[in-house]
């Protein structure tokens, strides 16, 4: 099995920054394509960025786009999410999944095959 472990979630002020690692194991991680989702209390889970196997390919929610940078490195087995200019509204918990098969286009919820448990964001006003 593939077991993915968040970090770096935590309390920050809007318009600060915090940086979210992901960190998987297994040998075949970079094969897979990786994406990052968010889910605040009473909310539905939605997507936040995703990357593909080799970095080649980003995609993102408008409601990030230009705020956050998602990037990995394959020989750490470690995929990022770099996230600037936080706003209050970007409180949840935050989860790193794993798609198997090729990036054809936006992920989803259903989409994934692996998740980790999460890591909390809490940006105040």
């Amino acid at each position: 099995q593939v077991q993915l472990v968040e970090s770096g979630g935590g309390l920050v002020q809007a318009g600060g920054s915090l940086r979210l690692s992901c960190a998987a194991s297994g040998r075949t991680f970079s094969t897979y394509s990786m994406a990052w989702f968010r889910q605040a209390p009473g909310k539905e889970r939605e997507f936040v960025a995703a990357i593909n196997w080799n970095g080649g390919i980003t995609r993102y929610a408008d409601s990030v786009k230009g705020r956050f940078t998602i990037s990995r490195d394959n020989a750490k087995n470690t995929v990022y999410l770099q996230m600037n200019i936080l706003k209050p509204e970007d409180t949840a918990v935050y989860y790193c999944a794993a798609h198997t098969q090729r990036m054809a286009g936006p992920l989803r919820p259903l989409d994934m095959n692996y998740w980790g448990k999460g890591t909390l964001v809490t940006v105040s006003s």
